[in-house]
């Protein structure tokens, strides 16, 4: 990604996170919150990929599944390097 889009990314994942941690101070569960924040992103793919009223084909979903997989790597990737999580 460019520098400006990367920086969007990362603006756009900043507000995700402070709408659910709002949620879970509003006395939801950390795993309540982390199923509803994963419902909607699937829900967001599928649309992203097929549209309103399309779904996605067994093939489909595996191509989100390794873009979600991706994804979480880096995600822990990143983390380590920042020495901010025990690999568990």
């Amino acid at each position: 990604m460019t520098e400006p889009t990367m920086r969007d990314y990362n603006l756009l994942s900043e507000r995700f996170i402070a709408l659910a941690n709002e949620m879970k101070n509003e006395g939801k569960s950390q795993q309540m919150v982390n199923a509803a924040l994963m419902s909607a992103s699937g829900i967001y793919a599928t649309y992203t990929a097929a549209g309103n009223d399309g779904g996605l084909k067994p093939s489909g979903v595996d191509r989100v599944v390794a873009v979600y997989k991706a994804n979480l790597e880096n995600v822990q990737k990143l983390k380590m390097q920042q020495g901010t999580q025990e690999a568990k």
